[in-house]
C-alpha cells in the first residue's frame, strides 16, 4: 500500500453538517468497509464522517497497517463490506497475484504499482537510451537533469543524500574515472541482498510485514535494473556491463551497493515524470531518505573500502553517460 492520501484534515473545508440538501452518509463511524489503495482493497474502518463542501469525507484506518496510512477518502473509494465485495477484493487480489507472476528476472517488475510510479519510467529511460546514441557532445544535459521544456526545478523532488554517503560517491568516482578502476563483480551483498536486508528490517522495526514498503522496494529494484545501463554507468563500466550481465540476468542480482548509491542522484529527475499527488511524492521522500539512513548505518558492510577490480581500459574518465 502506498499513500495517495488525497485530502487534509483542516476546518477550513469542513462545512456543518446541517447544510441545507445535503445528502445522507452512506457510511458511519465505526463501520467497517473495504477501501480501494492503488490497485488494490483493503479492509478498513470508518473513523471519522464530515460533510465537506455538500460532499461526505471520511478518515479510515487501514486494519492491520500502521496509523501513518490513516486518510480523508471520498465515497468513490469505499465500499460496503459485504460478501460480493469481499469476492470482488479476494479476485483483485489474485488477478494482482497472476500478474506479479506472470513473468521473471527484471521484466516481472516492468509494470510495477502506480504508487511508486515507476510504470512512467520507461518513457524517460527510453528518451535516455535514444540520447546514448547521439554524439558525445550532446548526450549531457544541464547538471539538474532536466530537459527542457519538459520538466521544471521546482517539481524536482528532493532527496537529502547524507554526508558520509556523499563522500562515498566522490570515491566511487575517483576509483573509476581516476585510478581506472572497477567495481569487481558480482557484489556482495547484491542489491537484492540490500532491499531483502531493508525490508527485514523495517518489518522487525514495525513488527508487521509492511507492504508499502515491500512495493517501494520492488519500484527501487525496477528503476535500478533500467536505469543502470543507460543512466548509472560511467563510460569506462559499460564493457564489464555487458560481460557481466546477460538477458537472463537482472542487473540487482550482480551490482551492489555502489551502484545502488548512484541511482539515488538521479531519482529525483525520474520522479518528476511521474504523474503522483504532492502529499504521496512526500510521503516517498521520506521512505527513500529512510533507506538511506539505512545505506549509512551500515556503510562499512555494503560498500567496498576499495576498488581492487580488473583495471578499466584508459580512456576519458568523466563521461559518465546520463
Amino acid at each position: 500500500m502506498v499513500s495517495s492520501k488525497d485530502d487534509s484534515s483542516t476546518d477550513s473545508d469542513n462545512s456543518s453538517g446541517d447544510v441545507p440538501d445535503s445528502k445522507p452518509s452512506v457510511y458511519t463511524e465505526g463501520e467497517k468497509v473495504l477501501a480501494y489503495h492503488g490497485p488494490r482493497i483493503y479492509e478498513a474502518k470508518v473513523q471519522k464522517a464530515e460533510l465537506r463542501k455538500n460532499e461526505w469525507r471520511y478518515f479510515v484506518h487501514y486494519l492491520g497497517w500502521n496509523k501513518n496510512w490513516d486518510e480523508w477518502v471520498g465515497t468513490d473509494r469505499l465500499m460496503k463490506h459485504t460478501e460480493d465485495n469481499v469476492l470482488k477484493q479476494q479476485a483483485l487480489d489474485k488477478k494482482q497475484g497472476m500478474e506479479k507472476n506472470t513473468k521473471s528476472g527484471r521484466s516481472a517488475q516492468a509494470k510495477p504499482k502506480s504508487s511508486a510510479g515507476v510504470s512512467s519510467l520507461d518513457v524517460k529511460l527510453d528518451k535516455e537510451d535514444t540520447k546514448s546514441n547521439v554524439p558525445k557532445g550532446k548526450k549531457r544535459k544541464a547538471d539538474s537533469g532536466t530537459e527542457k521544456g519538459n520538466v521544471s526545478a521546482e517539481k524536482l523532488v528532493k532527496i537529502q543524500i547524507p554526508s558520509t554517503l556523499k563522500k562515498q560517491l566522490v570515491d566511487d568516482w575517483e576509483f573509476i574515472t581516476q585510478q581506472n578502476k572497477l567495481v569487481k563483480l558480482p557484489r556482495s551483498p547484491t542489491v537484492d541482498d540490500i532491499l531483502t536486508k531493508y525490508l527485514e528490517y523495517r518489518s522487525k522495526k514495525d513488527g508487521m510485514m509492511t507492504d508499502s514498503v515491500g512495493e517501494i522496494l520492488n519500484g527501487i529494484r525496477c528503476y535500478f535494473d533500467k536505469a543502470l545501463p543507460v543512466i548509472l554507468l560511467y563510460k569506462k563500466e559499460r564493457q564489464q556491463y555487458h560481460e557481466a550481465v546477460s538477458d537472463n540476468v537482472s542487473p540487482s542480482s550482480v551490482y551492489g551497493a555502489e551502484h545502488l548509491l548512484r541511482l539515488f542522484v538521479k531519482l529525483p529527475e525520474l520522479l518528476a515524470y511521474v504523474k503522483i499527488e504532492e502529499e504521496t511524492l512526500i510521503r516517498l521522500q521520506q521512505k527513500l531518505l529512510d533507506f538511506l539512513k539505512f545505506l549509512q548505518k551500515n556503510q562499512g558492510t555494503f560498500f567496498l573500502s576499495a576498488y581492487d577490480g580488473p583495471k578499466a581500459p584508459e580512456g576519458s574518465g568523466k563521461d559518465k553517460e546520463s
